[in-house]
């Protein structure tokens, strides 16, 4: 084993992460360089968007169900109450309430993932603006996590629904799976990201819109992906 990890990291050193590869050839690679450790290590994509986030007509942001999941259980607290309250549960929420999880949440809790809410618990939920706000949880209805299908959103959010935004620099970026997952798996997943962010493209976007895409292990450099082979409006 030891012996497989040197020849690995010869390999990634020997690679050219100037180069551009296919998006097939990318996954194969970082899927190979993450193989074989201790830890199934999360595999990632970085979209470099020709956009700036600061201004409100060149925000991306939305969700995409990853047709094989991320293979990461996501833990989901939701805000509702009465019947809404138990379809959450049914649905596999982890964290239901609405006074009571605020006040936990107030005090610390932050085991979970994503934050769903009835349109009726806003009023509560907005009062957790400076604890959820900058972790990026606030329910929001165009992400469809202020809804009155609970059940739904709890399922989807298990399922593998990812959540993207654009960060300062006009990157994005988010987890297709894990280095277990087939080659098959993850560039499916990467696809269906991909797709997603292209859906989104903002309406102040001007010149080429993604610009650079690269793949990554969590514990490793990323692999350049050639934009001209993944379809979609790229460089409009």
């Amino acid at each position: 084993m030891a012996n497989k990890g040197k020849k690995l990291r010869d390999h990634y050193k020997n690679t050219d992460r100037d180069k551009l590869f296919n998006l097939n050839e990318a996954v194969k690679l970082v899927r190979e360089f993450a193989s074989g450790g201790k830890s199934d290590q999360t595999i990632e994509i970085a979209m470099n968007l020709g956009v700036d986030p600061r201004h409100s007509d060149q925000m991306v942001r939305g969700v995409v169900s990853l047709p094989h999941g991320t293979g990461k259980s996501m833990k989901v607290a939701v805000f509702a109450k009465d019947a809404k309250a138990e379809e959450a549960r049914q649905s596999g929420a982890d964290f239901v309430g609405s006074d009571d999880l605020m006040t936990e949440i107030q005090n610390g809790k932050s085991d979970f993932d994503r934050v769903i809410a009835t349109p009726d618990m806003m009023g509560v939920v907005g009062r957790l603006g400076k604890v959820l706000g900058p972790r990026g949880l606030m329910p929001n209805p165009k992400l469809g996590t202020v809804t009155n299908d609970v059940g739904d959103a709890v399922k989807a959010v298990k399922a593998g629904q990812v959540e993207f935004r654009t960060e300062k620099a006009g990157i994005v970026h988010g987890g297709i799976g894990k280095a277990s997952f087939s080659d098959e798996q993850l560039i499916e997943n990467a696809t269906a990201f991909v797709t997603a962010i292209q859906k989104a493209r903002p309406t102040g976007a001007k010149g080429t819109f993604i610009k650079r895409v690269a793949v990554s292990s969590s514990q490793g450099p990323g692999i350049r992906v050639d934009t001209t082979g993944l379809g979609g409006d790229i460089g409009a």
